[in-house]
């Protein structure tokens, strides 16, 4: 198999070697950038399959590259773990938002940063293989036959509803930004009312039932099915 290839873009030299060290130890290939700048013509010129971004960089901040990353054809399905000293909850909720699966705050184990790396490599490769039929518990979702069923009883859902079902179950355990399900779900950008959002996952646990406790509302990000 080749080796999976990593763009570390982080401005620290030392951390930028360790991180690249550790990661090549455990079968990777690595690239750095050092700034936003540097990072885009890496991404011009190699195919990478996996991106770890400092929040903090000169000039271009890390948001920002993280937003362009998000709405280029070529790079949006890069997984990106975004790495920075702050700790903030408004800057995890931000870079959720804007995007990126994970989020690791300095000072940090190389270890775990590894094992999260595979850990998303991992389930990035489940999710690159669509599944024609969905099950959590009692809830059985057949996606090619449109039908949900919740202890063998049929559940009737409008297309969006059952668009809405499939993507919280089939990225279960991971929050969904409000923005983020409009543009996957809807197919329109976040200047929509995300109110619409809130409506639509009211209207679905009502039909869910009690299958419709897996859902849940995470303050100030979004919605997430539980893991089981």
């Amino acid at each position: 198999m080749p080796k999976k290839r990593v763009l570390i873009i982080e401005d620290d030299d030392n951390i930028s070697k360790l991180i690249a060290y550790n990661l090549e130890k455990s079968g990777f290939e690595t690239f750095v950038g050092m700034s936003g700048e540097e990072a885009f013509k890496v991404l011009d010129q190699k195919m990478v399959d996996f991106i770890i971004l400092d929040l903090m960089l000169p000039g271009m901040d890390g948001l920002e590259v993280c937003r362009l990353i998000r709405q280029d054809a070529r790079w949006k399905r890069i997984p990106v773990l975004m790495l920075t000293a702050k700790g903030e909850e408004v800057d995890r909720v931000v870079g959720l938002e804007l995007g990126a699966d994970d989020y690791m705050v300095k000072p940090f184990s190389p270890r775990e940063l590894v094992l999260r790396i595979k850990a998303i490599l991992r389930r990035v490769s489940v999710e690159a293989s669509p599944k024609e039929i969905l099950e959590v518990g009692a809830l059985k979702i057949d996606i090619p036959r449109h039908e949900v069923t919740f202890q063998k009883r049929g559940i009737e859902l409008t297309p969006m509803e059952f668009k809405l079902l499939c993507v919280l179950i089939e990225r279960r355990g991971r929050v969904q930004s409000r923005d983020r399900l409009l543009a996957d779900v809807w197919d329109v950008h976040a200047e929509i009312d995300t109110r619409t959002i809130d409506t639509h996952v009211k209207r679905l646990r009502e039909k869910l039932g009690k299958a419709g406790d897996g859902i849940e509302t995470v303050r100030g990000m979004g919605y997430k099915f539980k893991e089981e």
